[in-house]
């Protein structure tokens, strides 16, 4: 039987905050905090004849609201994300749709942290990845991303850092059985920097989001924005990232944590 108290817990998750270097300026969340004396108004209009100096402390209640989008944070991708289609154009489906028991696996980490920025990793990558920490993929092993992006989260430079995973080692992960998998990047594919620099001396369209693009083959789910996973071994850990169920959203929050056994 699982128990919890035989594992140590690893968080996987960034913050929320309102950092001005944690996403591109357009999609930035923005955070409006409410302290317990901003929150009587509010409080007051819904139990009427109170009055604030009758509360403990003379306090009513904080709150926030946020405007962000699923994809602020730590998140999930689902299939509906990449394209209208998957698994041989099967309509795609959304996160509240993504099964569960693909996000509480065995997690495997590929460290690709020195790897040069805008590098597009490859099937033999992962390949060679593999063979280095001995380990065989298992259908529905969860497998993470290690790059140089997740010392730099919050900082200038964030955005520009990183490998990308591309179509073809992808679509390796996903024919070996993985449906999840996940980056310490801002995005699963390479900084958007990079790939502007190769198309717009190629001129190539496949090359622009191909490993998402991945997911019009083989639907899978896809975390970005994670951390501390140079705190993780090769392998021997589980993950659970369970992520916010939010109807047709092509995204969801995720609190991303790994389980090392003591």
């Amino acid at each position: 039987m699982f128990n919890p108290r035989h594992y140590n817990i690893i968080d996987l998750s960034v913050t929320l905050d309102n950092n001005p270097y944690t996403d591109p300026p357009p999609l930035l969340p923005k955070i409006e905090y409410t302290d317990h004396q901003e929150g009587w108004p509010e409080m007051g209009a819904m139990f009427p004849g109170l009055q604030k100096d009758q509360l403990p402390g003379d306090e009513a209640w904080a709150a926030e609201r946020l405007n962000i989008t699923t994809h602020s944070g730590t998140h999930m991708d689902a299939p509906w994300h990449y394209a209208s289609t998957t698994d041989g154009g099967k309509p795609a489906y959304g996160i509240d749709e993504l099964p569960l028991e693909w996000c509480f696996q065995p997690g495997v980490k590929l460290d690709f942290r020195d790897f040069p920025d805008g590098y597009v990793i490859t099937a033999a990558d992962v390949e060679k990845e593999l063979a280095r920490i001995n380990h065989t993929l298992e259908p529905l092993d969860i497998v993470v991303v290690n790059t140089r992006a997740g010392a730099l989260f919050g900082q200038p430079g964030y955005l520009e850092a990183g490998v990308g995973i591309g179509r073809e080692a992808t679509l390796y992960l996903l024919e070996k059985g993985v449906k999840v998998v996940g980056t310490d990047a801002w995005s699963w594919d390479a900084p958007f920097k990079y790939t502007r620099e190769r198309f717009a001396e190629s001129g190539d369209p496949s090359i622009i989001w191909e490993g998402h693009k991945a997911g019009r083959d083989i639907g899978y789910g896809q975390m970005e924005k994670l951390s501390n996973l140079e705190a993780l071994p090769a392998n021997g850990f589980l993950i659970s990232c369970f992520p916010y169920k939010i109807k047709r959203a092509s995204a969801g929050f995720v609190r991303a944590v790994a389980l090392l056994p003591k």
